[in-house]
């Protein structure tokens, strides 16, 4: 049941954007740790809930989903993280930028954003700007953004929504009220409201949030009949950490799959193209494309293999091991045919 007022909202952007202090900043106090060294342990994604103007607000901090720099396996730990974290959807997305030049990697964070996503949640995004010092004199956001032709489309994607705020300056009231974080941070909670408006009240899902939003209810049945004494937000908290290990184990099956199936086909389109070589020294084009469309066949079929043989694995290194046995026991034929 959704409680009245309710609302969970995600910050996206690349490290050092200013996604954590723009949570403690719409908190009004320290909640989530700043960190300023690369993707660690301590820094992974995380969601807090507090009581803000009326509004019972959870903010999901991503750590680093959309950076470059991390490892593809902890890029894929932090979607699924996030995804749990937002189950059973996020009402709002808040893309976070700096007030600065609107670069290829800020770029490439919005096509991932879309990418992960869909491009059907920007109509549930808002864009926001930290360093607000950074403004010129007199100017305001919407102008800033009218400057640049991609951040001016980006803004429009979002309903022309977007909102400024200066974690270090702004926390006092001076002669200009546009540039105070608690004026801000209230138009920004009125844009949120407009947002759920704008969607009839409903939260952004996708097929993996459904199927989060179900694992995670089954969950908190099954803790609910146990003879544990826990309190409802113990229960449903408790439920999305069981939900979250459990996905992780599948994901380590599908990864494990997705590997073997795709080192199995290239070593049967290999050796298909070497036996009808017949002596010859040189490979084609269209071999060379044999090989690369075998490990991606192949690389499907064997992750799809590794989830289902890790869904009744417990830990990573069991997973791993019944996906690697699922793949290897099957023949190779099975794994290039229909």
């Amino acid at each position: 049941m959704e409680e009245p007022n309710s609302r969970r909202i995600v910050l996206l952007g690349k490290t050092g954007s200013g996604k954590s202090s723009l949570a403690n900043t719409i908190f009004g106090e320290t909640v989530f740790k700043i960190n300023h060294s690369p993707i660690s342990e301590t820094g992974l994604s995380r969601a807090e809930t507090k009581l803000v103007n009326g509004r019972n607000l959870t903010l999901i901090d991503t750590h680093s989903v959309f950076d470059t720099c991390g490892s593809e396996a902890l890029l894929k730990a932090e979607i699924v993280r996030c995804i749990t974290e937002s189950a059973p959807g996020p009402h709002a997305f808040l893309i976070v930028l700096k007030v600065e030049k609107f670069t290829e990697q800020e770029k490439d964070v919005i096509k991932k954003i879309c990418q992960y996503f869909s491009e059907d949640a920007l109509k549930f995004a808002a864009v926001v700007f930290t360093h607000g010092d950074q403004l010129s004199d007199g100017m305001k956001i919407e102008e800033f953004v009218r400057l640049n032709e991609s951040l001016s489309n980006l803004v429009k994607k979002c309903g022309d929504r977007c909102h400024v705020v200066d974690n270090k300056y702004w926390k006092a009231n001076g002669d200009d009220p546009y540039r105070y974080n608690q004026f801000q941070v209230a138009e920004l909670l009125k844009t949120t409201d407009k947002i759920s408006e704008a969607n009839d009240g409903r939260c952004y899902t996708n097929e993996m949030l459904e199927e989060v939003k179900r694992e995670i209810q089954m969950e908190e049945e099954n803790l609910q009949q146990s003879s544990l004494n826990m309190t409802p937000r113990e229960i449903k908290n408790r439920a999305k950490s069981n939900v979250f290990d459990g996905l992780m184990v599948r994901l380590v099956g599908t990864a494990t799959g997705a590997l073997f199936g795709a080192f199995l086909g290239v070593v049967e389109s290999v050796s298909a193209i070497l036996k009808n070589l017949q002596g010859s020294s040189s490979t084609s084009t269209q071999e060379n494309h044999l090989v690369l469309n075998a490990a991606l066949s192949s690389g499907l079929k064997g992750g799809m293999m590794g989830f289902h043989a890790a869904a009744e694995a417990k830990t990573a290194e069991e997973a791993f091991q019944k996906a690697k046995t699922a793949v290897l026991n099957n023949p190779a034929q099975s794994m290039l045919g229909d």
